[in-house]
């Protein structure tokens, strides 16, 4: 169904693209909010995904699946915004003192959702290469395959990626995190 509509966008189908674009919105929003970190920011790094991805569309191939390719697009633009976004912060930090971060909120009605959260920051004290290797096959559950093509690397690149992204999360789990691994085997 999927190839369908990419055929039917590319013959000039808007509605058809509408389908493909609600059907990728989220999954394309979350990696770009996972790479610059700000929700305004992600949504036009995700509008112009979409945009893009629109005027290439007869570049694509439609024997492949759409959403490594679109998530490719968004992760290039995010990334590009984050440097922007990182020179531009410098700047103003350099012209304005630094205010520091306030860290969320440790008290939580819910320990799942306590978990979640201490989980979530566990993967932000990674690097960013490692926290998106991890959201792309955990979070967005992409194949290794789809998660090379979105990464531009080989499915080997991929898998040794992973592998020590995931040694690094569990490192990070031990030393900052301990609850996380009560009652768990292994992280």
């Amino acid at each position: 169904m999927e190839q369908d509509l990419v055929r039917r966008a590319q013959a000039g189908d808007e509605d058809a693209y509408t389908v493909l674009v609600r059907q990728h919105e989220e999954a394309v929003f979350r990696l770009a909010y996972l790479i610059v970190g700000d929700a305004d920011d992600a949504a036009d790094v995700a509008q112009e995904a979409f945009i893009r991805a629109y005027r290439r569309l007869d570049q694509f191939d439609t024997s492949r699946p759409l959403r490594p390719w679109l998530l490719q697009v968004a992760a290039n633009l995010a990334r590009n915004r984050r440097r922007t976004l990182g020179r531009y912060r410098a700047m103003l930090g350099r012209v304005f003192m630094h205010t520091p971060r306030v860290a969320p909120s440790a008290e939580s009605e819910n320990t799942r959702f306590q978990q979640s959260e201490a989980l979530w920051q566990a993967i932000h004290r990674l690097d960013q290469r490692d926290q998106e290797i991890i959201y792309l096959r955990y979070m967005l559950e992409l194949s290794v395959q789809e998660t090379a093509q979105v990464l531009d690397v080989r499915p080997g690149t991929v898998k040794s990626r992973l592998s020590r992204a995931l040694d690094r999360l569990r490192g990070v789990v031990l030393a900052e995190f301990p609850l996380l691994t009560e009652g768990r085997r292994r992280i």
